[in-house]
């Protein structure tokens, strides 16, 4: 009788070895490669170095003339002054764009609150809007919701108050700055593509009708994806969007492939190594930090026994970058004394040092780090390529544009499987663009009169993607097969290779 287990793992195997097959078959390239060397990744210069390599943290306006620049507030997005249209003598035919996004600028997550925090986050100037109703149509009756939204209170009463941040907003929740910045991104992306493109329809077109056919925007169960999507939404929509309902696609909790939130054991488990002893280069930056968790510690009052601010960099980054990015906060003073204060430097070597750890945990890491990506983001990468494929097959239907809301997490685990050149930690408002073209050209022999053939162009912070993986190179018209090969090769299509290699019946 044959061992359930055993044959599972068998059909995996067969899975797996078919799609490397097939992407050996195109010569894509299916290897880990490393990312260039620079001062990101340099642990020596995000120790010693001074300032933050020209990274804006302090304002969501980059500096004019340096748009492109990384702002960690407000990353750079395409937008008509700077967009590079494709050669239209050639002959390219923009026929789809996929965007994937990191929501824009926040209050901090409340796990990220020092013990004593001195000032307020009051989020009294908006309102949280939720509440249910129909969206079918019914002659015979009202059924209109009132627009409730939720107001932030504090109670004179309740005695238990709550940890660290203080205030009437929810942590997190897109702050009015981001809810501006969301709203500008849309307006940027109408810009160029309808604008200038004429890809999209007007918002006028049809009543307001047309766009609605053309365009779907899908969120994650963190309620800060559907924030921003209401302000991009009407940016890119204007008065239309804003009178009448916009549905956002969003998948159930627990197997969201956006956030990315399905069960992924080996994948967890690949990420939790890359940050622990058990890897010598993420060992070797806590040990020489240790002077400043203690700097940071003594000001912060966070126990040094705190495993949460401790392990990484991530929760001290979050704290004192949430502050900066909003100009009425400025970095912390210890209760103690007013004279201990977080100053600049040490805040720009927090900056430095979460630069590094990304580029370690998403590329540096070697193999591991690209086959813990696929694993934990295989799936979204899977349905990005089945949009891809109909693209190219011509059975998209009448979808041209797909915009997805998601996280920092989401950008970094497509950035890793896409293995950029030079990593970073995707900021607020980041952007990754799939642009698919058609491109016809003409036999000269045979019953082949005329064909078509598909490329896609990845844009990142509005410029094409530079892959250190020698099959994608510079993302600049990549033939269309050449990058679904690379993505069925890791993932499989329509995810065939995600659920073994998440239990481990599949190698990672």
């Amino acid at each position: 009788m044959l061992n359930p287990a055993t044959t599972t793992s068998s059909s995996a195997l067969l899975l797996l070895s078919a799609a490397a097959a097939a992407s050996a078959a195109m010569g894509v390239d299916l290897n880990w490669h490393a990312p260039a060397a620079g001062a990101i990744n340099n642990l020596t210069s995000a120790l010693q170095a001074t300032g933050t390599y020209g990274f804006v943290f302090n304002s969501s306006r980059t500096p004019e003339g340096q748009y492109g620049a990384y702002n960690w507030c407000n990353m750079p997005h395409v937008r008509r002054t700077e967009y590079v249209r494709p050669p239209q003598e050639e002959g390219y035919e923009l026929r789809y764009v996929e965007v994937i996004q990191r929501h824009h600028k926040r209050t901090p997550y409340a796990a990220n609150a020092f013990p004593v925090e001195p000032y307020r986050w009051d989020c009294d100037d908006q309102g949280l809007f939720y509440f249910g109703q129909s969206v079918v149509p019914d002659a015979n009756s009202d059924n209109k919701s009132a627009q409730t939204y939720w107001k932030g209170t504090n109670s004179s009463v309740n005695p238990f108050v709550p940890a660290g941040w203080i205030g009437s907003c929810q942590f997190p929740q897109i702050t009015t700055g981001g809810l501006d910045d969301s709203r500008t991104h849309g307006e940027d992306l109408y810009g160029v593509y309808h604008s200038l493109l004429d890809f999209l329809p007007s918002r006028e077109a049809e009543g307001g009708d047309a766009w609605r056919r053309h365009v779907v925007y899908r969120v994650t169960n963190n309620q800060i994806t559907s924030q921003v999507a209401g302000q991009l939404i009407a940016g890119m929509w204007g008065a239309d969007a804003a009178a009448r309902p916009v549905p956002l696609l969003i998948q159930a909790a627990g197997v969201d492939s956006l956030e990315p939130q399905y069960g992924c054991p080996a994948g967890a488990a690949a990420f939790n190594r890359l940050k622990s002893s058990a890897d010598a280069r993420w060992q070797q930056h806590l040990d020489a930090a240790r002077a400043l968790y203690a700097a940071l510690d003594a000001v912060s009052g966070v126990p040094p026994a705190d495993a949460g601010f401790h392990a990484s960099f991530d929760h001290y980054y979050d704290n004192l970058s949430a502050r900066q990015c909003h100009a009425d906060k400025p970095l912390p003073c210890s209760p103690q004394g007013p004279g201990d204060c977080v100053g600049q430097d040490l805040a720009d070597t927090v900056y430095r040092l979460g630069q590094w750890e990304y580029s370690h945990m998403y590329r540096d890491a070697g193999p591991v780090a690209l086959r813990a990506s696929v694993a934990a983001y295989g799936v979204w990468v899977a349905e990005l390529a089945a949009h891809l494929r109909a693209v190219a097959a011509g059975e998209q239907g009448d979808v041209r544009y797909f915009h997805n809301v998601a996280h920092d997490g989401s950008m970094s685990r497509v950035l890793a499987i896409l293995q950029i050149d030079a990593m970073v930690w995707p900021g607020m408002g980041s952007e990754l663009v799939f642009e698919v073209y058609r491109k016809k050209k003409t036999a000269t022999t045979g019953d082949n009169a005329s064909q078509s053939a598909h490329y896609v162009r990845v844009l990142f912070g509005g410029q094409p993607l530079k892959s250190s993986n020698p099959s994608l190179g510079l993302m600049d018209m990549l033939p269309i097969e050449t990058l679904l090969a690379y993505f069925d090769g890791l993932v499989g299509q329509n995810a065939s290779l995600i659920k073994g290699k998440c239990d481990g019946s599949i190698p990672l």
